[in-house]
């Protein structure tokens, strides 16, 4: 039957019915049926009211709407396209070099907001016109674009690592007691954030030298940079008011929760209030782009909470079912062990990746394998990271990665499905490699955190 009910909300979801409800639905179905049939002990029902009074009072999770808040503000308040303004007559004078002022503000933004769609709408609307009007190639310029707007997957702080970070803890906790260790260790979201800062940066840096041999090799569809006025002083203050203000604001999120001066939900809080400022200092906070803001946030995070109850109801039923059984034997008897293991849950979560949401995959399908995973001696926090970039790969693997229908939905007239799909070809072998790279050496996850909080 536990099988039987994973079959069943994937075959829903695949419906286009609302995720959290579909969960939630089918969850409470199955456990109705399963009691009828002496399948379920329906007694375990009566932990749900704790667990979900336990899911709106996390701490952790408090940093969400905050987060949301922040990114949507600079969003709203059109922060981003100075941003790429700026950084295009800074760049724009090279060969190629618009694409990459699209890989540097795209960063920054995926920083700032931590949302793929968001990310992803944003760049597709600001720079892919920009970039086919100069005469870059549709199907590279798409791809960059999608690419770019993947990075809030990975680049803390990030909404997805928030999650994830949380999921993982508890997991953590739990492989750990499975174990006998009853005085387990914590893993934290500073933890994964400080995790995913290099391999994030090494993505960015992958990006830029793949559209280096690129243009070393067709230099005829890069077109020829343009002359700027970066000699003027005036230009270079324009471009400080510009850039300084949203990399400060970055870093002193990151940087207080790194460092530990800050809990994550602090850090969002000083975000929030610093995005509101930069906007007021700019002039571009109005009382229609604060509505905007406000019922986009209210909007994302209802989603979120939700589809968590959702998450919460179907993973206790599960548990009721013997699932949590099933998957232990599964893992026991996978030929390769721990590596065999680790390549299966990959699999799937990245297969799952094509019709799920990150938040569904991070509240569904993580709690049920990360624990066994852990104790099978895994590093939770390069465990982690390896599912942030796989879900990251996923969203930008055709047909069906989320990026690309976002990216299609607001460029329909400009690309087709067809050049967006042979454009990101190359930077999912790009994040490919990034995963191989994170299994051969998982230094590359652990390593700053190690040296950080001191391993």
């Amino acid at each position: 039957m536990a099988i039987l009910l994973f079959i069943c909300i994937c075959a829903v979801l695949m419906l286009g019915y609302p995720v959290a409800f579909s969960l939630a639905g089918v969850a409470l179905m199955f456990a109705a049926i399963g009691s009828w049939f002496g399948e379920f002990d329906s007694v375990l029902l009566r932990a749900l009211p704790s667990r979900l009074y336990g899911v709106l009072n996390n701490p952790i999770l408090m940093a969400v709407p905050l987060f949301v808040f922040m990114g949507t503000v600079l969003e709203k308040s059109r922060v981003a396209e100075q941003l790429l303004t700026g950084m295009a007559e800074l760049f724009g004078r090279f060969r190629g070099g618009l694409v990459f002022s699209v890989f540097i503000v795209g960063m920054l933004l995926a920083a700032s907001t931590g949302i793929v769609g968001a990310t992803v709408v944003t760049m597709g609307l600001m720079s892919l016109p920009a970039l086919i009007q100069r005469g870059y190639s549709p199907a590279f310029s798409a791809g960059a674009i999608c690419a770019t707007g993947t990075l809030g997957q990975i680049i803390p702080p990030s909404i997805a690592l928030i999650l994830l970070g949380d999921v993982l803890s508890n997991a953590y906790q739990q492989a750990q007691l499975s174990m006998g260790i009853f005085s387990p260790k914590s893993v934290s979201v500073g933890d994964l954030f400080a995790g995913a800062l290099l391999p994030g940066l090494m993505l960015v840096a992958m990006y830029c030298l793949y559209t280096l041999w690129q243009l070393w090799r067709h230099p005829a569809q890069f077109p020829a940079g343009e002359p700027g006025r970066v000699g003027d002083w005036r230009f270079w203050l324009r471009l400080a008011n510009v850039l300084l203000p949203p990399l400060v604001l970055i870093m002193l999120v990151l940087g207080s929760i790194l460092f530990g001066v800050a809990t994550p939900t602090e850090a969002a809080s000083v975000g929030a209030f610093g995005a509101l400022i930069i906007a007021l200092t700019k002039r571009r906070l109005t009382l229609n782009v604060l509505q905007q803001v406000m019922r986009s946030t209210v909007k994302v995070t209802a989603m979120v909470f939700m589809i968590l109850i959702g998450a919460s109801i179907f993973s206790l039923v599960f548990r009721g079912l013997g699932g949590e059984d099933l998957i232990h034997q599964l893992f026991a008897n996978m030929p390769g062990g721990t590596l065999g293991a680790m390549i299966l849950v990959m699999a799937v979560i990245f297969l799952l990746g094509f019709i799920l949401d990150f938040i569904e995959i991070t509240f569904v399908v993580v709690p049920l394998v990360a624990p066994v995973l852990l104790a099978m001696g895994l590093d939770p926090v390069w465990l982690g990271i390896m599912i942030a970039v796989n879900l990251q790969t996923s969203f930008l693997t055709p047909p069906f990665g989320f990026a690309l229908f976002y990216l299609r939905g607001v460029a329909a007239d400009l690309v087709s499905s067809g050049q967006i799909y042979r454009g990101v070809m190359p930077f999912v072998v790009i994040q490919l490699l990034l995963l191989v790279l994170l299994s051969v050496w998982p230094g590359l996850a652990t390593w700053l955190p190690e040296q950080i909080y001191g391993g």
